[in-house]
């Protein structure tokens, strides 16, 4: 609101209320009602504050209220600010003295008895009144309630007034008179924005108010997506996919007592989500519309967006940096790349496209190759995005030597046998990593990293020299072991070994172990050199000593056994491998003694050649799923016994097959058949010979229980073996999904003739748990004999690792 100063008027500030204790007070900015100074002075200073505020009401305060201020009041309401009033400057009177001009504005009455003129006035004696601005008079003059003496107003300041001039203040004044030129108004028919909203939306409307478009997708509980008519499925699939993804509404869906603007943020995230999905998919001026419907009268809430992708924009120039000094290949690897322009924009096929480049310049056999991150310019007038991608092949190369950290650990010369490539063939990035990962599979690395180092560039068309430098990080050599299984058949085993995994480097190790359980012992000891004379080829040797008494047979023997195999492991799960080997075994051993009559021992001194060939097509070694499995061994043996030598050939061969029945369900079946070829069954020893029963044989029945008997009715083993099985892999979902339900149903059996007659065949059921772990799953099966004989048990229980097969 103005109050006068000696420079003209200015504008003062609202009023404000002071607290403080019982007493209430409304000071104007300036006035100071209880501070020092004169009395004059206060006299004045309080005049001037009032004459300011009713001027500022007068000149245009739109329903302002103003307040007496004195003395003790009751609280009164909090004032609300005045409007701000122009500032315009007033003519500068003549300068005179300060004192004077006081003294003209204060009444004689007033200088002669201040307090008694203020009680005249009545001010300070009644409470705070509201003051309604007084109207301003031809003159620009205003009366102040309560007698207060009268102030002229400026002419300047009339609200009709013109401005003036303002210093420092270098924008024109508006021109109010100035004529605008008029606008045309478009129709909705002819506005070209609104003529392409009707168009995109033309396929979304619908048609009767009732009936949805036909491109509408339900992508969650209670989302919707709608499409225009000629949007492809292939074309908006992607985007669906994605949405139900990492939408919003799908991880936090609405739920009952969300409230709406909870539900808001959520939808707003998601329009962003997809407008940021369309612009991948090369929408780039596409437009997504928001509609919530429903939370009124106890109605769901649901979300729809309506999808406006407009035109999809297409590659534009691709730029792939120097990737023609690649020469020959740079056909190949443009190839590779597979984007060109007129192609749609992809961001995700942008992303591949890079990696495919990648990768082929890897195999191609350029290992110093550099590809930089691609970059997108989006030209909206055009619809065309130009790629650009940093490309630099650095050269091609053929491999040249290894050269190890710790040659003694492992010589470079070793690590050439486990690599898949030889000097001078080109470089492939694959070969590289599967030599890295071959060297940690050994055991004996904990770390290793692989550089490719030049030793000769390339120079007149022909590829340079790479050799590789490899870093080792040891690992521990030594491994303590153990193993513990139970059957109903073979009761507990316990087991336990030592190893130094390289005590005769490169990859010799050396392993004590030892089995103690209720129905066998075992002591060994075994040297195996990994890796030897290949990749993935293994040298064992084998010596050690059994006793087992078994419900079938017993026997204590002293055995030696070389095996040269290429082995699968649970890194490397090969499809084809294969073994051969020599066993010789000298054994003490006798046929079973259910019936409790104690039998002399025979003395056997056995001799074999075991060939082995296996194919696995399945998913895992542990836990297959799909894929099937095969193996055939073939062992020609000599065995002597009573001063007399017998030959025969011992033949077995697996089959196992894995199919999927949907998500939740694996079906698999396996068959078994053996026969011994040559020579008669008392001159094989009775651990050699073929039984049927156990847990990985027919479950229900006792471990090797299942075949011909003698007079007393004791197992005597067969000449010929046959087993079937079936069972179905239930996945629960409990456990966080690693436990398997399985109910099975086994059936075999073991005859002395070299062919079975299938005429003693067993049948055995039930029901077993899996639960899986990182190195596969545990089992539990409970089983019992459909058609058992005397003796047999009415249930087996078998606990192992892995499946049943």
């Amino acid at each position: 609101m103005p109050v006068p100063t000696n420079q003209g008027w200015a504008v003062a500030l609202p009023l404000r209320r002071r607290m403080g204790g019982g007493r209430s007070e409304h000071a104007l900015p300036g006035v100071d009602l209880t501070g020092g100074g004169t009395g004059l002075h206060r006299l004045t200073r309080w005049l001037l504050g009032t004459a300011g505020l009713c001027l500022g009401l007068m000149a245009g305060a739109d329903g302002a209220a103003a307040q007496a201020v004195a003395g003790a009041v009751p609280a009164a309401p909090v004032l609300e600010a005045a409007p701000v009033v122009p500032v315009v400057p007033a003519p500068t009177p003549a300068p005179r003295n300060d004192e004077d001009e006081l003294r003209a504005l204060v009444p004689d009455s007033a200088m002669a008895a201040p307090e008694a003129w203020a009680r005249s006035t009545g001010v300070g004696d009644t409470p705070a009144q509201t003051v309604a601005p007084a109207p301003l008079s031809a003159e620009g003059a205003a009366a102040v309630p309560g007698g207060a003496p009268e102030l002229a107003v400026p002419a300047a300041l009339r609200p009709d007034s013109p401005l003036a001039d303002m210093p420092d203040f270098a924008v024109d004044w508006p021109a109010l008179a100035m004529a605008l030129p008029d606008v045309p108004q478009l129709s909705a028919q002819d506005d070209p924005a609104a003529q392409a909203m009707r168009t995109a939306m033309g396929d979304l409307s619908e048609s009767d108010g009732t009936r949805p478009a036909r491109q509408a997708t339900q992508v969650g509980r209670n989302v919707q997506l709608r499409w225009p008519d000629s949007q492809s499925r292939e074309e908006r699939m992607g985007i669906e996919i994605r949405f139900r993804q990492s939408s919003t509404l799908n991880t936090t869906p609405i739920r009952e007592g969300d409230d709406l603007a909870q539900i808001s943020v959520r939808a707003a995230a998601d329009r962003a989500l997809l407008l940021r999905l369309m612009r991948i998919y090369g929408y780039y001026d596409g437009e997504v519309i928001q509609n919530l419907s429903g939370g009124t009268n106890g109605a769901a809430i649901s979300l729809r967006f309506d999808m406006l992708p407009a035109d999809r924009f297409r590659l534009g120039a691709v730029d792939l940096g120097q990737i023609d000094a690649a020469g020959a290949d740079a056909p190949a690897l443009r190839a590779a790349f597979g984007l060109k322009s007129g192609d749609y924009l992809d961001s995700f096929r942008i992303v591949n496209a890079v990696t495919a480049l990648d990768r082929a310049l890897g195999q191609m056999g350029y290992p110093f190759a550099v590809t930089g991150k691609p970059a997108l310019s989006v030209d909206h007038a055009r619809a065309e995005g130009d790629l650009s991608l940093s490309v630099v092949p650095g050269g091609k190369y053929v491999y040249g030597p290894i050269t190890s950290s710790s040659p003694r650990y492992l010589s470079g010369r070793h690590l050439q046998k486990i690599a898949r490539f030889r000097p001078g063939q080109p470089w492939k990035r694959e070969d590289v990593d599967d030599l890295r990962r071959a060297i940690l599979a050994t055991g004996l690395v904990a770390n290793t990293a692989v550089t490719p180092k030049e030793i000769t560039p390339p120079r007149d068309g022909q590829p340079g020299v790479v050799g590789l430098d490899i870093a080792l990080t040891r690992a521990p050599r030594h491994t303590v072991s153990g193993e513990m299984g139970y059957d109903t058949g073979e009761g507990f085993r316990i087991g336990a070994a030592w190893e130094d995994r390289n005590l005769f480097p490169p990859e010799g190790s050396f392993r004590v172990r030892g089995v103690l359980g209720t129905e066998e012992q075992l002591a060994g000891i075994t040297f195996k050199r990994s890796n030897f004379g290949g990749r993935d080829r293994v040298l064992t040797v084998d010596l050690f000593a059994d006793n087992a008494t078994l419900d079938a047979y017993a026997a204590r023997k002293v055995a030696f056994a070389a095996t040269y195999e290429r082995q699968t492991t649970l890194l490397f799960q090969k499809p084809w491998t294969w073994s051969m080997g020599a066993e010789v075994q000298a054994s003490e051993e006798r046929e079973g003694v259910p019936s409790g009559i104690t039998k002399g021992r025979t003395f056997y001194l056995t001799t074999a050649l075991p060939l082995r060939g296996a194919f696995d097509g399945s998913n895992n070694l542990l836990d297959p799923a799909r894929g099937h499995r095969a193996a055939l061994r073939v062992s020609p043996e000599i065995s002597w016994r009573d001063d007399q030598n017998h030959q025969y050939v011992r033949i077995q061969g697996d089959a196992s097959w894995y199919q999927p029945l949907g998500d939740t369900m694996v079906l698999a079946m396996r068959a078994r058949m053996g026969s011994l070829v040559g020579t008669q069954i008392d001159n094989v020893a009775p651990s050699r010979r073929f039984y049927a029963g156990g847990g990985g044989s027919i479950r229900g029945y006792g471990y090797e229980l299942v075949g011909p008997r003698n007079a007393l009715g004791e197992p005597k083993g067969g000449r010929s073996l046959y087993e079937f099985s079936i069972e179905a892999r239930v996945n629960t979902g409990l456990f966080g999904g690693n436990l398997q339900l399985v109910p099975f149903l086994d059936m075999g059996g073991a005859e002395t003739g070299v062919l079975p007659r299938f005429d003693d065949t067993r049948f055995g059921a039930g029901l077993g748990i899996r639960y899986r772990t990182n190195f596969g799953p545990i089992r539990i099966d409970l089983g019992t004999p459909l058609n058992p004989r005397s003796g047999d048990s009415r249930i087996g229980v078998y606990v192992a690792l892995g499946q049943a097969f």
